[in-house]
């Protein structure tokens, strides 16, 4: 049985430390909205995203320069039935040497098509990591959320 767990990778030119920096700066690539520290291990942390989502997550590997791993201790969705659905997921960033390149590899393990968030989460992961995180790696600058592009997106639901 394949795992059919959401996965994106890309490649930068910088080295696996500035990943990993980049990677443990949160605050920096997908929202400003994140409460408690991101960059050791047994650290937990929050994000919410207006009253759309909010999860909490733990530190539960931290491998320098090589991998980082959280496990979503609790999650809520208004968007969804189940709003739990992230709960006891784990997100996986295992960073590797590729030449004079460095490969990040994001697995959000449990995130699986069946998961009535599927294509939400997806995308948004393909933003803030594919996009976000990458820009922060390349330019050290991502495109978190703050609190203009949340006005932005309050204006969009109602």
């Amino acid at each position: 049985m394949s795992d059919k767990s959401f996965t994106t990778t890309f490649v930068v030119d910088q080295t696996p430390q500035a990943a990993f920096a980049a990677i443990n700066n949160v605050r920096e690539w997908w929202s400003e909205d994140v409460e408690g520290p991101t960059d050791h291990l047994d650290a937990e942390f929050s994000y919410s995203y207006l009253d759309v989502h909010r999860c909490h997550m733990k530190i539960v590997e931290f491998v320098p320069d090589e991998k980082v791993v959280w496990h979503c201790i609790d999650n809520y969705f208004s968007f969804t039935k189940d709003e739990t659905e992230w709960v006891d997921t784990k997100l996986v960033f295992e960073i590797s040497k590729h030449g004079d390149q460095t490969q990040i590899r994001f697995t959000h393990v449990g995130l699986v098509p069946e998961y009535e968030c599927f294509d939400v989460c997806t995308n948004a992961w393909s933003g803030y990591v594919g996009e976000s995180l990458k820009t922060l790696i390349t330019t050290g600058s991502g495109a978190r959320n703050n609190e203009a592009r949340n006005a932005e997106a309050q204006a969009q639901y109602k």
